[in-house]
């Protein structure tokens, strides 16, 4: 299993469930600062059609492609049903759930997977920590 540095550095897509249009919510901030960082940023809400420049999906499965993980701004108790969708849609090879956000079964679910997992972890602080940006594309 890689770390959440090692997820961060090595990815250039994130889609972002739970991303919000409103700027006072870290599910705007938080994002927005690692597209800022150079890293593709794809909302993933149904409340919304587009967010950053990009256009928004309602469901991981609408997903027109790949990504490099799923970060998760969604209560504690909808985190394991984020993850099973990750595993049932083979959308991504990780899942990241926002600080205080927790799930046992959707870390036991992403480990039997073979899905990398991070959980009750800020991304923005993992990105500052070790000084990270987007790396170059090939």
């Amino acid at each position: 299993m890689r770390t959440a540095q090692e997820i961060l550095a090595q990815a250039r897509t994130i889609a972002v469930v739970g991303a919000s249009r409103y700027a006072y919510k870290e599910a705007h901030t938080v994002p927005l600062q690692i597209k800022r960082h150079g890293w593709r940023i794809i909302p993933v809400n149904p409340e919304i059609d587009e967010l950053w420049g990009e256009r928004a999906y309602p469901r991981l499965a609408d997903l027109p492609e790949q990504v490099d993980f799923v970060n998760v701004f969604r209560p504690s108790g909808e985190a394991t049903d984020v993850v099973r969708q990750v595993i049932d849609t083979k959308v991504a090879p990780a899942v990241w759930l926002q600080l205080g956000i927790f799930s046992p079964e959707g870390r036991r679910l992403a480990e039997a997977a073979g899905i990398d997992y991070v959980e009750d972890t800020c991304l923005a602080v993992v990105r500052a920590r070790y000084g990270l940006s987007a790396p170059a594309a090939p």
